[in-house]
């Protein structure tokens, strides 16, 4: 009986042992690493990288187009139509009381444009060419128009608010230029200084067509005074 009595506490003893060490081993396992969270957590806002939304440059501006979103009535929107002239195709025509510009085709058809014109006393008329073209020109009053408006810069470098808009073509030698507007609601009024307008969109269209030396016809105005050797603007 002794015997058997030694050999369960033995036993005992020897389960103990074993349950201490799983408990043991059992804590070692689970104890965790030294700041276990630290990966889990969101990078504070300074840190995590910041999205740009990507900037777009605004269309330029006309002297007196066209991101404005204003339509155009449906006369002086750009459309091909039917046209008989004897001039040649690449002919530029700009019918002056009608605020018209012909862009011709041949075989009978032009693409018809909406312009703004000179105002009363600034319109003129006479034959040019296409001398210079330029994209996002950069605008120099003329003195002329100086004289007339003291406030207007000196100077302004082609972009987002210049006056003369999107493109240009100059006219001989003259400082009259056919060129885009930020004023899209001016078009087919008598409001430049001479210079021919049109919205951004549609100089952009003529000025892929026209090549330096085309011929340009400008109409005169019979019941608007007629300025031919120019006021200039």
């Amino acid at each position: 009986m002794t015997h058997f009595r030694l050999i369960r506490r033995v036993a005992a003893v020897a389960a103990f042992a074993i349950g201490t060490a799983a408990v043991s081993g059992a804590a070692q396992a689970a104890q965790p690493l030294p700041f276990p969270f630290l990966p889990l957590l969101p990078q504070p806002a300074a840190m995590q990288p910041m999205a740009y939304a990507p900037q777009v440059q605004a269309a330029p501006q006309d002297d007196e187009d066209s991101a404005t979103g204003t339509e155009l009535p449906a006369r002086l929107k750009r459309q091909i139509v039917s046209y008989a002239t004897r001039e040649a195709p690449g002919t530029i025509v700009i019918d002056t009381p009608n605020t018209y510009l012909y862009y011709v085709l041949g075989n009978g058809r032009a693409v018809r444009y909406g312009i703004g014109v000179g105002r009363d006393g600034f319109t003129w008329s006479g034959v040019q060419s296409i001398t210079k073209k330029a994209e996002w020109p950069d605008w120099t009053p003329p003195p002329e128009m100086i004289a007339r408006q003291p406030y207007l810069p000196r100077h302004m470098a082609g972009g987002p608010g210049n006056p003369l808009g999107a493109r240009a073509m100059y006219l001989g030698g003259t400082v009259y230029r056919i060129h885009g507007t930020n004023a899209p609601s001016t078009i087919g009024t008598h409001v430049s200084s001479g210079c021919i307008r049109l919205t951004n969109e549609d100089v952009s269209d003529l000025y892929a067509r026209v090549s330096v030396g085309a011929k340009v016809i400008v109409l005169p105005d019979s019941r608007r005074a007629d300025n031919a050797n120019g006021r200039r603007g």
